[in-house]
């Protein structure tokens, strides 16, 4: 059921997204009098058809991407045939080169702007909860086997990323912070400033282990809440809001703490000592095979809330939706220049899917989908032939000079642009299957 739950926001979200991108470059050619033939999500076979005024309306069931079929264009269905024929104003080619490129950078536009209205409508509404940087430092951070490895110890207070202040602990593991060059976090520890390096490939690690992607969470200080019955914590007599101090006399402030006493005491009776009402008690309690006690704990950090108006969430929206971008651009740079692997960092469809989790949260949904569409955007503007941004570097070429490229070299320009699109497709899935089996 959870893997079903998955195909469908996976399917559902990329039917937005490429709806949105092949309604930009149909809208355009009608605006400019060029004739729409076919409009296509998915790829065929065709489930769902119907025909409004010229353009044919249809969803393929495959729905790996889509298409707009323009009249007297060389796209990617490699349709030649009105090149024998005479030429029609109301072809692609007929037009002027600017509003080809228009048409052209349609789809990017409408991926665009409709990622950064998603974001700004998610912080409109939602506004934004988080840790702050002092909520987090009045207890330090915990860092996992990679964030050891990197040089985090228990308790460390971040004091700022790349010599930068910030506010947000999600900032911590950002990957606008994670993909700057000679990267550094500054921590305080035993009153102590020290300088712990972010190495160049870390998202690449992160990508590989997604266990480790926080590779630091804050120490959290806690209070029993919900009591599993007939469990070690009910039979100890513990209640909703008691705070355990120690276990056998091992103090355990944090919740860390108490995980670790309790696996090194499983199946064990133990002394707990715990306060309740200002005044401290002592209870026995027995410990199960796991190391558990059976009680859900409720952390006291405090989460700090903000709320935006329309004005302000237009802003920040904006900056989350730009920021997207950004990181995709860095990435890209480093994978260029051989800091980050390729095979370890791209995704097909299979890990784009994962994205979307095994559970259906809508804010969560929108939040992929807005990422993605952004991502979509940036990705078409790259210069590759088929894609988007290569028949815009065409273009701009015949605005420069004032030449058409040849008819016979559009086809041969295409085919090679599929056959690199077929490649990173074929690519993606491979990491994808490498990334599950092996």
């Amino acid at each position: 059921m959870q893997t079903l739950i998955m195909i469908i926001q996976f399917v559902l979200g990329l039917s937005i997204i490429v709806g949105i991108h092949e309604l930009g470059h149909m809208l355009w050619a009608k605006l400019f009098g060029m004739r729409v033939e076919t409009y296509t999500i998915g790829f065929p076979p065709k489930i769902i058809r119907f025909k409004w005024g010229e353009t044919e309306y249809s969803i393929g069931a495959l729905p790996f991407g889509g298409s707009v079929k323009i009249a007297g264009m060389i796209d990617e269905s490699l349709d030649t045939g009105h090149l024998h024929q005479e030429l029609r104003p109301w072809e692609f080619r007929a037009k002027p080169a600017w509003q080809r490129m228009v048409v052209m950078l349609g789809g990017i536009m409408f991926n665009a702007l409709s990622g950064i209205f998603i974001f700004i409508c998610l912080t409109w509404t939602l506004g934004d909860t988080y840790l702050s940087k002092e909520e987090v430092n009045k207890h330090g951070v915990l860092p996992n086997a990679t964030g050891l490895m990197l040089g985090f110890q228990a308790g460390d207070k971040l004091v700022n990323i790349n010599g930068k202040g910030f506010t947000n602990f999600a900032d911590v593991i950002s990957p606008r912070n994670l993909l700057q060059d000679n990267g550094y976090y500054t921590v305080e520890r035993n009153g102590q400033e020290i300088h712990i390096d972010i190495p160049s490939n870390l998202v690449e690690k992160l990508s590989e282990d997604k266990a480790a992607l926080s590779f630091v969470s804050p120490r959290m200080p806690f209070v029993v809440e919900l009591i599993q019955p007939q469990s070690g914590a009910s039979k100890a007599g513990l209640q909703s809001g008691d705070r355990i101090l120690a276990i056998d006399e091992l103090p355990v402030v944090y919740f860390d703490q108490l995980q670790s006493v309790l696996e090194s005491h499983a199946g064990r009776e133990v002394a707990i000592t715990y306060l309740r009402g200002g005044a401290a008690h002592v209870t026995t309690a027995e410990i199960d095979a796991t190391g558990k006690l059976g009680f859900v704990p409720h952390f006291l950090l405090q989460y700090t809330e903000k709320e935006y108006n329309l004005g302000q969430a237009v802003v920040i929206g904006s900056k989350k939706a730009i920021e997207v971008v950004r990181v995709n651009v860095a990435a890209l740079g480093k994978m260029i220049t051989g800091k980050i692997s390729a095979s370890k960092s791209l995704s097909g469809p299979i890990g784009i899917a994962q994205i979307f989790g095994k559970h259906f949260d809508w804010i969560h949904f929108w939040n992929i989908v807005g990422f993605l569409s952004m991502v979509l955007a940036f990705t078409n503007l790259l210069p590759i032939p088929a894609l988007d941004g290569g028949h815009v570097v065409l273009l701009g070429y015949e605005m420069i000079t004032g030449r058409k490229i040849s008819d016979g070299a559009l086809q041969i320009i295409q085919k090679v642009g599929i056959a690199i699109l077929l490649f990173l497709i074929g690519f993606g899935l491979f990491n994808d299957f490498r990334k599950l089996f092996w």
